[in-house]
């Protein structure tokens, strides 16, 4: 079954690449505008052994894995406690439902202001986007933790402490990787737009920018959207290989359940 999923999703690909190569050879799209798909991964190819651009790769990618792990540092155990105190659930939810919708893109101003190098102002807008996916799947996985476990662990004397750590962290860690995993693609995003808006000295997003530069270079511009778009790939396929590692029981439950 999974082999035949990378199969198909293999032979998607390949055909949004025809048709690409197709509607831009037989002129139906300017190629100055949508080059060649042909012409495109050539150019993703030599930026594979590119100094300068995988200097920009590793830049972005420091950026992203360090605001991404402070943000699961912070939201995970903040979860953890609001999940299991209801009354400060129900004192912070108004201020969880106002703050989560702000984009951090419009953020860039007053972290540029508030951090004094890009990489921190990086880390920080990754952080507070990062938070509350992660922050709201913990609430909702320890919400919905089976009531009669709990009270069963608790009928043979194990105190609140025991629970959340027997029942109720076991049974919501599926959940909250889930939150870890959009996160991931979700500090990807802010990353790179934020690279691309405030610039800096190294970074996927300054590359994207340079490249319109003296003209435009638009096959230059889409083959490093496709390494952006590789990293996310490879970032959330290493993540579910790990929850499928760290949850296997859950994988063979929901496998004997079908």
């Amino acid at each position: 079954m999974r082999f035949r999923r990378i199969v198909y999703g293999a032979a998607g690909v390949a055909g949004l690449v025809v048709v690409l190569e197709v509607v831009s050879r037989t002129g139906l799209v300017d190629d100055t505008a949508l080059p060649p798909a042909s012409t495109v991964l050539r150019e993703a190819g030599r930026l594979a052994v590119d100094q300068d651009f995988l200097v920009d790769v590793g830049a972005t990618l420091k950026a992203w894995a360090g605001g991404l792990l402070l943000s699961v540092l912070v939201a995970v155990p903040l979860g953890v406690l609001l999940g299991s105190v209801p009354v400060l659930n129900t004192a912070s939810r108004a201020l969880v439902e106002l703050c989560r919708p702000i984009p951090s893109v419009a953020l860039i101003p007053l972290a540029t202001i508030a951090f004094s190098t890009v990489v921190q102002q990086k880390m920080a807008l990754i952080f507070y986007a990062c938070l509350w996916p992660i922050l709201v799947n913990t609430l909702y996985a320890l919400r919905d933790v089976d009531p009669v476990a709990k009270e069963s662990l608790r009928s043979f004397g194990f105190g609140t402490p025991a629970v959340l750590w027997r029942v109720s962290l076991p049974s919501a860690a599926p959940f909250i990787a889930t939150g870890v995993r959009i996160a991931a693609s979700v500090a990807l995003i802010v990353v790179i737009s934020t690279e691309l808006v405030a610039g800096g000295d190294d970074g996927v997003g300054l590359y994207l920018n340079e490249t319109q530069a003296g003209g435009g270079r638009n096959d230059l511009l889409l083959a490093g959207a496709c390494w952006a778009g590789a990293l996310g790939l490879v970032a959330n396929a290493g993540l579910i290989w790990l929850e499928r590692i760290a949850f296997r029981w859950q994988s063979a439950r929901s496998e004997g359940v079908a």
